[in-house]
């Protein structure tokens, strides 16, 4: 007997210096959908989300508002944390780096085992900041004197921080990454990564002056003048969450023991989980991540949607106007593994019109129809007549045979795209059998007293009502409210199908 697999899937945690944006949502969908497929093929899963609330950027937005910092972090938190009923999120665990008991034991427990392995020390730094990445850079990595990520001038800061010797993991990070035990995807990513490596590794500041934090953030353990850098605090959520400081067995269960543990996260942080988080583990002497997921970003007129650069779309009052579904559904059909989408209303409401009420939802509708119309809503037996199958039928039982091993391996690849193609082949593939096999001409030479035609009509429809059911098993992780409704209406009580009613009503522009 196999034993099940323990899997923990991961989102970055965001700077909550405003509300939640659709980019955002982009990754707690894709984590949702793993995390949902892999309960659905029998894992033990844990899915963490949260918010990262000790971030300089945080106090000067509550300052520009006029607030106290707590009050602003906390609103801002509950509108992420509000974010699982709009997206039909799943997640197990939500994370608020200012208010969990969890986190700052946790990340003191972290700090003193690099510090134990000498791997922390103190000196004057001076250089160039950006507070949109809470990141410095030299000039060199700058694009015409600007973050490229932000667009921003960095800020000239000079002080006293302790330092986390990232320089002496170079070699280890780059055995893992080339060997494939610390697995980066996209390849792009990957050799990204492994670029960075070869370049060079510099030690990096892990703490900033309590004065320039604003006294915001957790104190640096026996040094309560510095606080602990954001980055390092946000990186330590994925094991302070599981109780890493304390006796908490969540720790041993789903970091140490896990067979997968997946971090989801956008282009822009992948030197900081990648390579800086990979080498504070490796300091800790704790397991790694065994996969780092990357995906694009999404845009509005070929700009990065972003909560300081003015481009930003809510996610919950889109699913408000246009429904959960249509919003996770077109952030899984649209965009692509490798690059960045452009979004737009018209194109949401574009795919789910096609897709959802005019593809699947007027499939349904037809095969539940006929059902009743041929045979009062019984589902027929697969007919055992001699003879070759319906035309039609073999091939939609092959596609639907194939769908498991294809949406596996999509997944695997995290290419959502190709795993959402994969379930619509069978909704695509049952619209050509209905048109190849015409079963209103079937029941008409029923009628007339041809059993073959009858035997060839039980063979189709039972065909159709098995592809509509393998369709909602399978569409689970990426729809499930969408799933929930198929399989409803393919079920049938006391022998008969549920009488065929819409699944999906047409969405358009409010």
């Amino acid at each position: 007997m196999t034993t099940p697999r323990t899997t923990y899937v991961t989102t970055t945690i965001p700077y909550v210096n405003a509300r939640p944006h659709l980019g955002f949502a982009l990754e707690l969908v894709q984590a949702d959908v793993l995390a949902r497929h892999r309960r659905h093929r029998g894992d033990s899963v844990r899915f963490l989300t949260g918010t990262d609330d000790n971030s300089l950027k945080n106090v000067l937005a509550a300052e520009a508002e006029g607030v106290p910092v707590q009050d602003f972090v906390d609103r801002n938190a509950d509108a992420f944390a509000a974010l699982r009923d709009p997206l039909a999120l799943s997640f197990d665990d939500f994370i608020r780096t200012s208010r969990d008991p969890r986190h700052r034991v946790g990340v003191e427990r972290l700090w003193r085992r690099c510090a134990d392995s000498g791997d922390l020390y103190r000196k004057h730094y001076e250089g160039l900041y950006c507070v949109g990445c809470e990141q410095f850079y030299t000039p060199a990595e700058l694009v015409g004197g600007r973050c490229a990520e932000h667009g921003t001038e960095p800020r000239p800061v000079a002080e006293e921080n302790w330092f986390f010797r990232l320089s002496r993991y170079a070699d280890q990070l780059h055995a893992l990454i080339t060997s494939g035990r610390l697995r980066i995807e996209p390849a792009v990513r990957r050799n990204e990564v492994l670029a960075l490596i070869e370049g060079g590794l510099h030690d990096f500041s892990v703490s900033r002056s309590q004065t320039r934090a604003r006294g915001w953030g957790i104190p640096v353990p026996d040094d309560p003048d510095q606080v602990v850098y954001v980055w390092w605090d946000a990186l330590g959520n994925y094991v302070t969450s599981l109780g890493h400081g304390t006796d908490d067995p969540a720790y041993d269960r789903w970091w140490t023991g896990a067979t997968r543990r997946s971090h989801l996260l956008g282009k822009g942080v992948v030197r900081f989980h990648a390579v800086y988080w990979p080498a504070m583990l490796l300091s800790a002497g704790l397991p790694l991540p065994t996969d780092i997921l990357v995906h694009d970003y999404l845009t509005v007129d070929g700009r990065k949607i972003s909560k300081s650069g003015g481009t930003t779309v809510d996610p919950a009052e889109l699913a408000a106007e246009f429904g959960t579904d249509a919003v996770r559904w077109w952030l899984l059909r649209e965009v692509p593994r490798v690059g960045d989408a452009d979004f737009t209303r018209e194109r949401l409401v574009a795919r789910a019109n096609a897709d959802l009420a005019g593809g699947l939802g007027n499939l349904v509708n037809r095969v539940v129809t006929m059902a009743h119309r041929f045979r009062d809503g019984r589902v027929p037996e697969r007919s055992t007549a001699e003879g070759a199958p319906a035309e039609g039928t073999e091939r939609l039982a092959a596609v639907c045979r194939a769908v498991r091993g294809q949406v596996d391996d999509a997944l695997a690849d995290f290419d959502f795209r190709r795993a959402t193609a994969a379930v619509w082949r069978i909704v695509q593939e049952a619209d050509r059998c209905v048109d190849a096999t015409r079963p209103w001409e079937l029941a008409r030479a029923e009628r007339a007293g041809d059993r073959a035609a009858g035997d060839r009509l039980d063979e189709v429809l039972a065909a159709l009502v098995g592809a509509c059911r393998t369709v909602a098993d399978q569409l689970g992780p990426f729809l499930p409210e969408s799933a929930a409704r198929v399989a409803a209406q393919c079920a049938p009580t006391d022998g008969r199908l549920p009488v065929a009613r819409p699944l999906f009503a047409r969405v358009g522009e409010a």
